[in-house]
């Protein structure tokens, strides 16, 4: 028993430094989550010594020189054709973009939109209660529509809406604690999409990154999605093996 407990003891840290990434099948469609617990070295990342990162590969040469390398990463926020972040974005205590809180055209300006920060705790906020008290974060990136604000879905989604694409975003927890990052295997809608974090992750507010351009770098499930350069990118940073 002693032994079985000492090994279960070593084996604990390395399980909570890493993200675990599974495909989960939702009402007949096909996801991919990537789970992070509060602990773990999660970043965003958009811009090195050497210019806009533009990639997960460019992203993992600059990290190998510290001896370090992505646990997992996605996409994390809309960006313009210069690959600048479309509003909030913070990285480690800086920001580099402001936060934008006025409708407009596209999913970025279908309010409520909202900030995925990482401070002390994970948190999904609604744009307009991110300003008017801004929170502790030492990341963070403005995104849009929310999918889920407090256990309910976006109010302008439709569950026959005919816009289908491949679509990424996170869920937090109530307590904080956990943040999952979804990417969808096949084309869904926004209702859907919504429904995978409401339904069947039980996650009370999530958000939306992208959609069509979404990739994401999962090594433990052998995936490296490739396209064009990308703006921001979240991920967590593990020592190299």
């Amino acid at each position: 028993m002693r032994l079985l407990l000492a090994i279960l003891l070593t084996l604990a840290p390395m399980a909570a430094n890493a993200a675990t990434c599974r495909d989960l099948v939702h009402e007949n469609t096909s996801f991919t989550l990537c789970e992070v617990a509060l602990g773990e070295d999660l970043r965003l990342f958009h811009t090195g010594p050497d210019g806009i990162y533009g990639s997960f590969n460019r992203l993992n040469a600059a990290l190998e020189a510290e001896g370090k390398t992505l646990g997992f990463a996605m996409n994390a926020g809309m960006y313009h054709r210069d690959l600048a972040p479309v509003g909030l974005y913070l990285e480690d205590g800086k920001e580099t973009s402001g936060i934008v809180t006025s409708d407009g055209p596209g999913n970025f300006g279908l309010l409520p939109n909202g900030v995925f920060c990482i401070g002390e705790s994970f948190r999904v906020i609604e744009s307009r209660a991110y300003k008017a008290n801004p929170p502790d974060c030492r990341f963070a990136s403005q995104s849009g529509p929310m999918l889920v604000i407090d256990g309910e879905l976006h109010p302008k989604f439709l569950a026959a809406s005919d816009s289908l694409y491949v679509r990424n975003g996170v869920g937090v927890t109530e307590t904080g604690d956990r943040a999952v990052f979804a990417i969808s295997n096949d084309a869904v809608n926004f209702h859907s999409f919504a429904r995978l974090f409401r339904d069947a992750l039980g996650l009370p507010n999530a958000l939306y990154f992208d959609g069509s351009i979404s990739r994401l770098y999962a090594p433990e499930l052998d995936r490296h999605d490739g396209g064009f350069p990308m703006g921001p990118i979240v991920g967590t940073v593990i020592p190299q093996g």
